[in-house]
């Protein structure tokens, strides 16, 4: 009997245990080491070219070598050197997004979902709205007004993401308040501000989390994405998307400039994403009641 139950328990434990993405977290560790130890790791000054060592190929082709592992690019830069550096200016600017509309985002949800009544609905209409504004005229509207740049994308991302972290909000704040621990704050005397930050705030901030880490991949691609268009980091900055549209025209005999730079995406959008969906498995309740 005992050996069946515990054959059984191992059973549930296998199908129903969450267990860690290991390549996440593998793809994140490259990506975070990348970003504390670029001083460190990288051989060269992203921004130090050399005319004569132009478009040398990877270490593994025939003229390739060893001091340039990735190659080189059309000004005789260190690819390497200049992916490991553009890791930071990704990671700087999608917490950067993230922080500017996620916090006003949070703060909207929590006085929709808190005060109700006309507050909740003029607040959600205005979210309707946003949701309707085409981003890509925006975008070109901010980028023609403050010129293309990384602030232009963080205030892009601000201006069209935080309607939908004021939804989620919104949502798991009409739940929560009407739960006892809020009724007993009121009845104890606290304010309305103490009641939406103290109590309220800490219950969805693992929905914070979970939505901030799954985002941080697509807002790397939108970046990359928008500084390919132009509208983005200008010259000489290292950024992902900027290396792909520098090296598209020579792609025909200098593939790894194009081909690094999106490998690079692809490895930190996949680690964000897994992890941001384990995280959603761990963290959601719901979740582990299914």
């Amino acid at each position: 009997m005992n050996f069946f139950s515990k054959k059984n328990k191992k059973k549930a434990k296998r199908r129903g245990g969450v267990r860690p993405p290991y390549i996440g977290l593998f793809c994140l560790g490259l990506f975070f080491t990348a970003v504390i130890f670029a001083n460190v790791i990288a051989p060269y000054d992203p921004n130090e070219g050399d005319l004569f060592s132009t478009t040398i190929p990877p270490v593994w082709e025939k003229d390739g070598s060893l001091a340039h592992i990735l190659g080189t690019d059309m000004l005789g830069r260190d690819v390497l050197s200049r992916i490991i550096h553009g890791s930071r200016m990704s990671l700087l600017i999608s917490v950067g997004c993230i922080l500017f509309y996620g916090s006003l985002g949070v703060v909207l949800g929590l006085i929709s979902g808190f005060r109700g009544g006309r507050t909740d609905m003029v607040i959600m209409r205005l979210a309707d709205l946003w949701l309707s504004l085409p981003g890509v005229i925006v975008l070109f509207m901010l980028a023609a007004v403050h010129g293309p740049s990384a602030k232009t994308i963080i205030i892009t991302f601000g201006i069209m993401g935080w309607p939908g972290y004021a939804r989620i909000v919104r949502g798991e704040c009409l739940s929560l308040k009407q739960r006892d621990f809020v009724r007993l704050a009121r009845v104890a005397g606290c304010s309305k501000l103490r009641i939406m930050f103290s109590h309220i705030l800490p219950n969805i901030i693992n929905t914070i989390i979970i939505m901030a880490t799954i985002e941080i991949g697509g807002i790397i691609v939108m970046t990359a994405s928008m500084s390919f268009l132009g509208l983005g980091t200008q010259p000489p900055s290292c950024d992902w998307g900027l290396m792909l549209a520098e090296g598209r025209q020579y792609i025909t005999y200098a593939w790894w400039l194009v081909t690094f730079p999106g490998l690079a995406i692809v490895i930190t959008v996949l680690g964000f994403n897994l992890t941001g969906d384990w995280l959603r498995e761990v963290m959601d309740p719901k979740q582990k009641l299914r």
